[in-house]
């Protein structure tokens, strides 16, 4: 069935949009919330922070959780059966995105993180050598205990982005989370941007790629309600990606290296695609390899080291990047696997946990280079699907077998795979592991990786979406769906 061009589901997108509104206002007593909230309390509502009405708020969030997952089912159910296409995903994206734009922070306090690392550079201090605690400061008493010690581990675009909202909102945390977040959703339009051209040239359908990737609510839940600038670094990727293929390949380049000064993840796909350039140039392999790197490099490196020097940073992030191999959870495979060897041997006798963790992380790093160079030496023919797919499978098994994974880490592959065409199967396991990933965070924050019983029915919660995919009303309760 052929798409209506500008059909809109106007049901399906206020559903939606419902969800989203319902989880800010849940989030003003269930998200990650200042400790201590002027706003609320000049409105009367910090009785949303605690005891029943930090109950009530949670009711609230959920509710609306549960509606936003409903209608991106919908959604993608009618992109399935061709009844929309992008304009209508795009037009979904965009009220689903601007209530988060100005909710609490949700499921993460990493944007605290953020503003306080812009607010130690604005106030000359070395953000790759002091953690936040040294400011003592409203965005630094914000900050989780477990990165208040830590140096920021992002790129030099990121620490001029973050130095320059502190500044403009003369460091003010409501403001800075707002105006964080409107800079961070540039990555989504970016991604909206290029995932129709990774498409065509992926041989994909555009609106399962939007959908997939730009509506689904991990995206909109974790990156944008939890202003990761994950965000903002896989929307670089994925436009500088596109430009590489549209044989744009310099300014491509130029904007992966702009990612990479967001987030140091964007580098793992630069390799592949200095293959793709090399296969369109004369020569044997080893002059088109040549001719294609020294330009890439130029520009690659050109680029960082420009953004560098305006954030008058150096390169300490890069050293800084060990600093979260503190996070300890089983969605890291090596963590998963020396922490049930520990538990096993402790059956037994008492062995410091910290022993089995190390090993398995370190033969975790030797398994994933190994991935690494597998993959990108198996794509140097070039040819573009191949390449992208290998990529793509790169940073998914950075995301497992990195010493520390969050549930976000797994967009970055998604983002550069969504232009392929999926099968029936594959977009019920994605819309599995979404859900999933979505909900294995508490809304303030805390990881739900350990809380077994509720893991259980995030689990049932996800398998039910993902049959309502292909099955709409899979209990049989009503014959009209849309």
């Amino acid at each position: 069935m052929r798409a209506n061009t500008y059909a809109i589901p106007i049901r399906t997108t206020m559903l939606g949009l419902l969800g989203v509104a319902l989880i800010a206002l849940g989030g003003m007593g269930a998200g990650a919330i200042l400790e201590r909230d002027p706003l609320l309390a000049q409105v009367g509502l910090s009785w949303l922070r605690y005891g029943h009405g930090r109950d009530l708020a949670s009711m609230v969030l959920y509710l609306g959780l549960g509606l936003v997952i409903w209608a991106w089912i919908r959604l993608g159910r009618l992109v399935r059966w061709g009844e929309i296409g992008d304009f209508a995903v795009l037009v979904a994206v965009t009220v689903w995105t601007l209530p988060l734009l100005f909710a609490p922070p949700l499921f993460s306090k990493d944007i605290y993180s953020y503003l306080a690392q812009g607010q130690l550079a604005l106030s000359g201090y070395d953000p790759y050598t002091v953690g936040p605690a040294v400011l003592q400061s409203t965005l630094s008493e914000n900050v989780s205990w477990v990165w208040q010690h830590t140096p920021a581990p992002y790129g030099p675009l990121f620490i001029l982005i973050a130095k320059a909202i502190v500044w403009i909102t003369d460091a003010s945390v409501i403001l800075g989370v707002v105006a964080m977040r409107f800079s961070l959703a540039g990555g989504l339009v970016l991604l909206c941007w290029a995932l129709p051209g990774l498409s065509r040239h992926l041989g994909g359908k555009s609106a399962i790629a939007l959908w997939l990737v730009a509506a689904n609510p991990l995206v909109l839940i974790h990156l944008i309600g939890g202003a990761h600038n994950d965000v903002l670094m896989i929307g670089l990727m994925a436009a500088g990606v596109l430009l590489v293929l549209d044989r744009r390949h310099v300014l491509g380049f130029v904007l992966l290296a702009l990612a990479f000064s967001v987030k140091a993840t964007a580098v793992l796909v630069v390799p592949f695609l200095v293959w793709i350039w090399a296969a369109r140039l004369d020569g044997d392999k080893r002059a088109q390899f040549r001719k294609a790197l020294l330009p890439g490099l130029a520009a690659f490196l050109g680029t960082f080291a420009v953004c560098t020097v305006i954030a008058g940073v150096n390169l300490g992030w890069i050293p800084a990047l060990r600093s979260s191999s503190m996070i300890i959870n089983w969605l890291s495979v090596p963590s998963a696997v020396g922490d049930f060897v520990r538990m096993v041997v402790n059956w037994f006798v008492y062995v410091d946990g910290g022993i089995f963790i190390g090993v398995a992380r370190a033969l975790g790093s030797v398994v994933l280079v190994w991935i690494a160079y597998t993959q990108w030496w198996a794509a140097r023919d070039g040819e573009v699907r191949d390449a992208i797919r290998r990529g793509a499978l790169t940073m998914l098994a950075v995301a497992l077998l990195s010493p520390a994974t969050l549930p976000w880490y797994f967009t970055w592959p998604l983002a550069l795979a969504a232009g392929f065409a999926w099968s029936t199967a594959g977009l019920v396991t994605m819309t599995v592991a979404s859900l999933f990933l979505l909900l294995v965070t508490f809304p303030n924050g805390d990881t739900a990786l350990y809380s077994w019983g509720y893991l259980f029915f995030a689990l049932v919660v996800s398998g039910l979406a993902a049959r309502s995919l292909v099955k709409p009303d899979p209990f049989g309760l009503s014959s009209r769906y849309e």
